[in-house]
């Protein structure tokens, strides 16, 4: 029995659900995909499926067409792309629904790694003509480490695409991850009439609707003899042919093997004509996976646990530019929080009240009176969290931090300006804050200005113009030339045994710890084997109970 099937205590009369009927209605997930896959698009239709918005946007909006939801930030607007992360909840079918969005831009998948480590569950999203791509390979290997569920969706089946069977035999021999179909397509490119649901056997028809609305669906019984007239028999007749090989050749669908990343169920549809939007959506709810224990320092944490706890994987300023705001995104994996509530801040000690807590929907946000495991709610935040904090009641308990991932573009971030240079200083330390690049100090005292260090050239970018647009300041940006970073394992003691080391640069993360910047592999590969025993990592070391440094 899973930690979040067990019973609690009920509730007292008037009071709300009870914590268990609370976490046994979450649902909880991020989507993972290439860019350009559809994520976005499939955000949004999710969103209008739920009730949660009236119509439906686009990403590269036209005249009268609505922007989507997920996308707050100007610059996204402006080149139709998702850069950041945001929380989007709805309520469907008895269903809590917290979709975790990501961006859809390799530039910033550390952001999405971030979220990752919020999310129950992972919807992979694919091409149906390009299959298995590059970023979908990389975000779901942090999927199988976490052991997260996974759910694919294969998208675009309205254009001309590879055959389905193809698809799936992919995703097996590549990942390793073995596929359940839950629905089977009938035709596809400009003749995708539908799917066939396998479990119940039932044909389900889509109809085009008007941009931006839910498409007509009809669902009929596999032997309706109207079914005729409805669809060309010779599509329905290859779908029912390839499903008897399907059926011939796997095994069920095993829930256990799906909860504990191994499986994988599969769906068919376009996001953009809302075809098969909502079978996936109610298949989703169904098969998902509840809220479950999160890993602390002393052991998994169970969210039936009475006193709250929580963790922050997120910090984003300047959501509301007007009001020079600060968010942190807290996922709640224990017990019930409460606004007002007085919580401990595991990493320094302190007491603090939670005064307004706020449901975040993209940019929107309205104060939450309270929250369950598998819900994110938004904290002010006055400086006071950092990405990995973990806030609890009662008890103390200490999440796993959050990983920082190997830089491979590093730029000194040059202010040509002095006299703004404290408005220059709250920008790079609030955008290193919320996890926007990774910035790194000369060892050098003197060299004051900071060392940008980004996954790709777009994150350098989007923080010279957040800070021109939210904090005043233009910058200029001096390539450095090194593509590739590593953390001394054992830290300054440990770099100090090996004497002097050359073909790199020595250079200190926001937590003073070594880190050393090489031109290339080979340049890595020449250290290692001149000194043995010096160990390096690609990933930082998980933070615990330091303060960073501040420009």
């Amino acid at each position: 029995m899973t930690s979040s099937s067990r019973t609690a205590p009920p509730a007292a009369p008037g009071s709300g659900p009870s914590l268990a009927e609370a976490v046994a209605r979450r649902r909880n997930f991020a989507i993972i995909s290439h860019p350009d896959a559809g994520k976005t698009t499939l955000t949004e239709k999710l969103l209008l499926y739920g009730g949660a918005i009236q119509q439906a946007g686009a990403v590269k909006a036209k005249g009268e067409q609505r922007k989507v939801t997920s996308d707050w930030m100007e610059l996204e607007k402006q080149r139709g792309i998702s850069i950041t992360s945001t929380v989007l909840q709805f309520d469907y079918a008895g269903s809590t629904v917290n979709l975790l969005d990501t961006p859809g831009h390799q530039d910033f998948s550390e952001d999405t790694y971030r979220t990752l480590a919020a999310a129950d569950n992972a919807v992979m999203l694919e091409d149906a003509a390009k299959g298995l791509e590059p970023q979908t390979r990389k975000l779901f290997e942090v999927c199988r480490l976490r052991r997260v569920p996974i759910f694919t969706f294969i998208n675009k089946m309205d254009r001309p695409g590879r055959d389905p069977l193809e698809l799936i035999d992919e995703i097996e021999s590549e990942l390793g991850l073995s596929c359940w179909p839950v629905n089977w397509p009938i035709g596809s490119g400009d003749r995708f009439r539908g799917v066939i649901d396998r479990r119940s056997g039932d044909v389900i028809l889509f109809e085009r609707a008007e941009r931006g609305r839910q498409a007509a669906e009809r669902r009929l019984a596999a032997d309706d003899p109207a079914l005729g007239d409805l669809v060309e028999p010779e599509l329905l007749a290859a779908a029912i042919e390839e499903l008897e090989l399907l059926d011939g050749a796997g095994a069920g669908l095993d829930l256990d093997q799906v909860h504990a990343g191994e499986l994988s169920p599969v769906f068919f549809g376009s996001a953009m004509t809302n075809f098969g939007v909502r079978p996936f959506l109610d298949a989703f709810l169904d098969l998902a996976q509840r809220p479950v224990a999160r890993k602390g320092h002393d052991g998994p944490v169970d969210p039936l646990r009475e006193d709250f706890s929580g963790f922050v994987f997120k910090l984003q300023a300047n959501m509301d530019p007007r009001h020079r705001d600060r968010i942190a995104f807290v996922r709640v994996c224990s017990g019930k929080f409460e606004k007002d509530m007085n919580v401990r801040h595991a990493r320094t000690g302190k007491t603090i009240r939670l005064s307004r807590p706020q449901k975040l929907f993209g940019a929107d946000r309205e104060v939450v009176e309270d929250a369950y495991p598998g819900d994110v709610i938004g904290l002010n935040n006055p400086g006071m969290f950092a990405i990995g904090d973990t806030l609890y009641v009662g008890q103390k308990v200490e999440y796993e931090g959050i990983p920082c991932f190997s830089p491979e573009i590093f730029s000194w971030l040059r202010n040509p300006n002095p006299s703004a240079f404290k408005s220059f200083r709250k920008g790079v330390n609030e955008l290193r804050e919320e996890g926007a690049v990774q910035v790194l100090y000369d060892t050098d005292a003197s060299k004051r200005d900071p060392i940008l260090a980004a996954v790709g050239q777009l994150q350098l970018e989007v923080v010279q113009y957040r800070l021109e647009n939210e904090y005043g300041v233009p910058t200029r940006l001096e390539p450095l030339g090194f593509a590739v970073a590593r953390w001394v394992v054992g830290g300054w003691p440990a770099l100090e045994a090996v004497g002097r080391i050359f073909n790199c640069k020595t250079v200190r993360d926001a937590w003073d710890r070594p880190v050393l910047l090489f031109k290339n592999d080979w340049n890595l590969n020449q250290l290692a084997e001149d000194h043995p025993g010096l160990e390096l990592s690609a990933v930082a070391p998980v933070v615990s109970g330091v303060e960073p440094i501040a420009l």
